[in-house]
């Protein structure tokens, strides 16, 4: 099992792989001069990508995703958009898995931040060269915000585990960060065009309804394939839904395990209280691609319903009405 944040590149250094990679770069460019684009949260524009708005680094990123990455069938995916949880689930999931590595008392997570527990493969795939990740152990963690329609059909092999949160709070959350993270020679962005965009289904990986919609379906037809979760459920039931993902992971706890207390602890050391006391991440920094993040941006207050502090009850019954009507028939429902 790999650990690190920053992955060795294996270089693909033949005439083929060459010409290969500048047909992309073709494809890339002329991708980029035909596609929509919008107003951007973080960068400058986002561009309409197979029905999805993405940050043009990251359409690059899936070009070459589709082009280089070799999934195995024991890969286990974490997907989900952006600001629904993933710090926390990256760690539950990371600890449960490597349950038999670590002692509690001194866990890799009290020295490192849990965005470092295993590659997001978005910003891995942004350059070429990309790794080829046969030094990762199996089962390989991946991380994504791609939507599961724009990724590899080659993935259809693996375990995936989604995902998802109130869209109010994603909404909320994810303005808050992006804010943060807006390139400076931007404008500041104000919470009324987040959420007139967010609406408009524009923001980075939406819209948010087919995101969450794209692993949902499958979900339903292949539930030994894609586990969906709901932050809220995470929140409500941690002790369950870590049971839950060891099972869909294949590494069940023992019933000795169970009674000495292994699922709790795990809790307890993936908790938000206990997390975002820690050293690492109140000073930490993650780089991904060519963006650095300070490990305290993912922590920021982990609670359902935020979202009153800043909408209006016009803006409640605006996104509400939104979701309703794009989930209609699907039997997917929020309900913080």
């Amino acid at each position: 099992m790999s650990h690190q944040s920053i992955i060795p590149q294996t270089p693909l250094e033949s005439k083929e792989h060459e010409d290969h990679y500048n047909k992309i770069c073709k494809d890339y460019n002329h991708l980029m001069e035909t596609m929509p684009k919008s107003n951007g949260w973080r960068v400058e524009h986002l561009y309409n990508y197979n029905g999805f708005w993405i940050n043009p680094i990251y359409i690059k990123a899936n070009l070459l995703l589709h082009a280089y990455f070799k999934p195995q069938p024991t890969d286990i995916f974490l997907a989900s958009f952006m600001k629904s949880g993933t710090t926390w689930l990256k760690a539950l999931i990371f600890s449960t898995l490597t349950r038999h590595l670590y002692s509690f008392s001194d866990h890799y997570l009290h020295h490192h931040g849990p965005q470092s527990t295993f590659p997001f493969l978005d910003s891995e795939c942004e350059s070429y060269p990309i790794s080829d990740f046969t030094h990762m152990c199996s089962p390989r963690l991946f991380a994504t915000h791609f939507p599961r329609t724009l990724l590899p059909e080659s993935m259809a092999s693996c375990k995936f585990v989604y995902l998802c949160r109130e869209p109010k709070d994603v909404l909320v959350s994810k303005w808050v960060f992006m804010s943060k993270l807006r390139e400076k020679d931007l404008p500041p962005f104000s919470l009324d065009e987040a959420f007139d965009l967010f609406c408009e289904g524009v923001s980075d990986y939406g819209p948010f309804w087919e995101h969450v919609l794209s692993y949902w379906r499958p979900s339903l037809e292949s539930s030994e394939k894609i586990l969906f979760l709901k932050y809220e459920e995470v929140k409500r039931q941690p002790e369950v839904v870590v049971r839950r993902l060891a099972t869909f992971m294949g590494v069940p706890f023992t019933t000795e395990e169970v009674e000495k207390g292994v699922v709790e602890n795990i809790v307890k050391l993936c908790s938000f209280e206990n997390l975002s006391n820690l050293e690492v991440n109140k000073k930490g920094v993650e780089k991904f691609g060519k963006v650095e993040v300070e490990n305290r941006e993912f922590f920021r207050k982990g609670v359902i319903g935020d979202w009153r502090n800043y909408l209006s009850d016009e803006m409640k019954q605006r996104i509400d009405g939104i979701i309703d009507e794009k989930l209609k028939g699907s039997a997917l429902i929020f309900g913080a």
